[in-house]
């Protein structure tokens, strides 16, 4: 026997991988830990990053060291099988007990394959095609080392000032908590295959509630507003299977999330049945002394107990949880606890049956920004746009006469993809100066000017350095330019907006507006009579007010990721019909937001659509309550006729014919009010959605089954129950466009 093992030994397959394979999970972890010192159960739960892998990243010596020394769970954020490979060897071969590392990173929307930013993807209300987003950017990673990935981000905002929204899903629970769902699907499968990896959700809990919209802030609401409006995402994160949560930099209750007992046990684990482990945020232990909840070992020790299992960067458990175990401010049974927690994935993972499972080398060139990845990213970017004007069905562009490109975005091949690209490669992506030239050769001349800078303002400017990739140069000439095209030019086309940069983490805004130098620009070229189109470029609801009223057409195109260039064109000349929806109110003014539409009625409602100032009502002296574009908006180039509703029992049907001269798509949501409750509850909330395809012409019924827990809500009791009698069921194309019937139940 000993010979055999020796040989095997000698073949690469090590003892603990035959452990691992002939004994259940519990089992072989009980046999694990059993040898395991003090020392090494803490290593398990510390995370560092391990290099920048923005520059190559060279491995850290400090980080090697710590894991030779079994004192390390995992690394992040280093790129390639063959640097992956080298630490996790270091794991397996020199350290006493061989535990591999866990190996993660920030895939966001995509690895090398960008797919839009995820507020755009919501925008596509398509849950099919945001799973394969997932599935797609874990086989990538996957195939260069990577098993575990810091996605998806289920935060609810209401507040666009948020950068972080651009990470999310929108303002909605329900379209938030499908997407969620599809994320896990996607990223995790069974987590028996190598192209499989484990999702990490984040940021538990209520991190999009920040106040006054600015990152890292503090967040206090009530306990009936946490679970009716915020908590579902998460909750159907953990019902999807999630292997793990990063717990949030906010405070929630007073208490800061990563040392919450009761959000990270009493709820994530007691109440959901949640079985996997709580990583913390990005040093986020340490972090809590600026909070004033004392010294780091003080506040490692809050954490472990309260359910977090793994530090990421602090070094609060490696440096402190061994004293702490000493002087009894923690015991092994919670040491052993996360401990078994970490192993426990790692067993899932399939690491200890095979360390180097994710190390395959062959794997980059078959299965990393295949023309099948990308195909499947155009498509979806092209799903993601949001037509929010077309004034005189200016749009779709005919290919004929000269087009003037005109903005800062519009030869760009790097803010294009939008924030959060960890491991993009931005040269093998087109800009939408080449996808237009392609798009119209032989047909139409594509005339083109940068036009402007980003920005001429030092609050934004920061931002705009790190879109450093637009050159920048002399307003006043570059303007000049601009209007020399476009006085040559039949129609202007105006790629501008925000860089990847000025949204995404640590980018809050004060402001929503358009750059000051581009909004110049907009009101110049708009002075030459030609028609002029808007390609908006953000990673938030901005205020679009004075574009709405002055320009001919705009289509929010947010950032669509690496094959944004294509995509955009395909909309822009009408190969494919847009039709995006909106996830995220778009305000008339930032004095509006929060905005959000399914808020709670006051006791001196206006109207909705009220045009003037009322006395003692809830309005303003200066706009009118409602957005400028609602929740769930969005434009086609067809138009769409919704019948009366007709209810049978529970069903709720109604007939949606295409009435317009092209074949599109078509999203079509239900919102239901409870019109009488124990509590109040918000003037309509979306409960469901259907994506259908429609050619011109073409008429369909589309039928909801109104179910108990559409119309279950949380109490103030915090019971999950729904409440016999009256609900207004509205069905349309928006939130604010709807047919309604009132539908009484027992």
């Amino acid at each position: 026997m000993q010979k055999k093992l020796i040989l095997l030994v000698l073949m690469g397959i090590s003892a603990m991988q035959l452990s691992a394979q002939g004994k259940s999970m519990d089992d072989f972890i009980d046999r694990l830990m059993a040898k395991m010192t003090l020392d090494e159960k803490i290593g398990q739960l510390n995370l560092q990053v391990a290099g920048d892998i923005t520059t190559g990243g060279n491995q850290n010596t400090q980080v090697e060291g710590l894991i030779a020394g079994g004192n390390m769970g995992g690394v992040f954020n280093l790129k390639g099988t063959d640097k992956i490979r080298a630490l996790q060897e270091i794991a397996v071969k020199r350290s006493r007990m061989g535990i591999p590392l866990l190996i993660g990173m920030d895939v966001i929307h995509g690895y090398e394959t960008i797919f839009p930013i995820p507020l755009a993807m919501s925008c596509s209300w398509n849950t099919a095609a945001v799973e394969q987003s997932a599935r797609i950017a874990a086989k990538e990673a996957s195939a260069d080392g990577i098993n575990w990935v810091y996605s998806p981000m289920v935060d609810i905002s209401v507040d666009a000032r948020w950068g972080r929204v651009a990470e999310g899903n929108g303002e909605d629970p329900y379209l938030g908590s499908e997407m969620a769902r599809a994320y896990i699907r996607g990223y995790q499968g069974d987590l028996s295959h190598k192209d499989e990896v484990m999702a990490c959700v984040k940021h538990y809990a209520l991190y999009g509630a920040v106040e006054a919209g600015r990152d890292y802030n503090t967040v206090d609401m009530s306990h009936l507003r946490m679970y009716n409006q915020y908590f579902p995402p998460y909750l159907a994160a953990a019902q999807a299977g999630a292997g793990s949560f990063m717990s949030s930099f906010n405070l929630v209750d007073g208490e800061h999330a990563t040392a919450n007992h009761w959000l990270l046990t009493e709820v994530l684990r007691n109440q959901w049945h949640f079985n996997g482990f709580v990583v913390t945020d990005y040093g986020s232990i340490g972090e809590m002394t600026n909070h004033g909840f004392g010294n780091l070992k003080h506040n490692a020790a809050l954490a472990l107990n309260a359910g977090t299992d793994m530090d990421m960067c602090s070094q609060g458990f490696l440096n402190t949880l061994a004293q702490s175990a000493q002087d009894g401010t923690v015991d092994m049974q919670t040491i052993d606890r996360a401990c078994r927690r970490i192993l426990e994935a790692k067993y899932k993972l399939g690491l200890f049956a095979d360390p180097y499972k994710y190390c395959d080398a062959k794997r980059r060139a078959k299965d990393i920004f295949t023309p099948e990845n990308r195909l499947a990213a155009r498509e979806l970017a092209e799903q993601t746009f949001v037509l929010l004007k077309n004034n005189r069905q200016l749009l779709p562009l005919k290919k004929q006469g000269k087009i003037a490109l005109i903005g800062p975005l519009a030869n760009d091949r790097a803010n294009i993809a939008g924030t959060w690209c960890v491991a993009y490669t931005p040269e093998r992506y087109a800009t939408i100066k080449e996808s237009m030239e392609r798009a119209v050769m032989g047909k139409a001349q594509v005339l083109y000017a940068q036009g402007c800078n980003l920005t001429r303002d030092p609050a934004l400017q920061k931002a705009a350095e790190f879109g450093k990739s637009i050159p920048r140069g002399d307003d006043e000439q570059m303007k000049a330019e601009a209007l020399r095209i476009a006085g040559e030019a039949d129609v202007i086309v105006c790629a501008m907006g925000e860089c990847a940069d000025m949204s995404g983490e640590s980018s809050s805004r004060a402001t929503l507006e358009m750059p000051d130098v581009q909004r110049e620009l907009l009101m110049e070229l708009c002075k030459t009579g030609k028609p002029v189109v808007l390609l908006n470029f953000s990673g938030r609801p901005t205020v679009l007010t004075w574009e709405q009223e002055h320009l001919d057409a705009i289509m929010n195109v947010w950032f669509a990721g690496s094959e944004a260039g294509d995509a955009i064109c395909d909309v822009l000349f009408g190969v494919k019909s847009p039709s995006g929806k909106l996830t995220m109110t778009f305000p008339q003014n930032i004095g509006q937001v929060p905005i959000y539409y399914n808020h709670l009625n006051t006791g001196r409602p206006v109207p909705e659509g009220a045009k003037e100032y009322r006395k003692y009502q809830s309005n303003y002296l200066e706009i009118r309550n409602d957005p400028l574009y609602p929740f769930g908006y969005g434009l086609s180039y067809t138009s769409f006729q919704y019948g009366d509703i007709m209810l049978q029992g529970r069903t709720a049907s109604v007939t949606v014919t295409n009435t317009g001269d092209y074949d599109a798509d078509e999203i079509v949501q239900l919102y239901i009010q409870d019109l009488v409750a124990s509590i109040s509850r918000p003037i309509k909330e979306l409960k469901g959605f259907q994506r259908i395809h429609l050619n011109r012409g073409e008429s369909t019924t589309v039928s909801f089954e109104i179910t108990d827990d559409m119309l279950k809500f949380y109490n103030a009791r915090l019971d999950h129950v729904w409440e016999p009698g009256d609900f207004k069921i509205m069905i349309g194309g928006n939130s604010r466009d709807v047919k309604n019937v009132t539908l009484h139940l027992e």
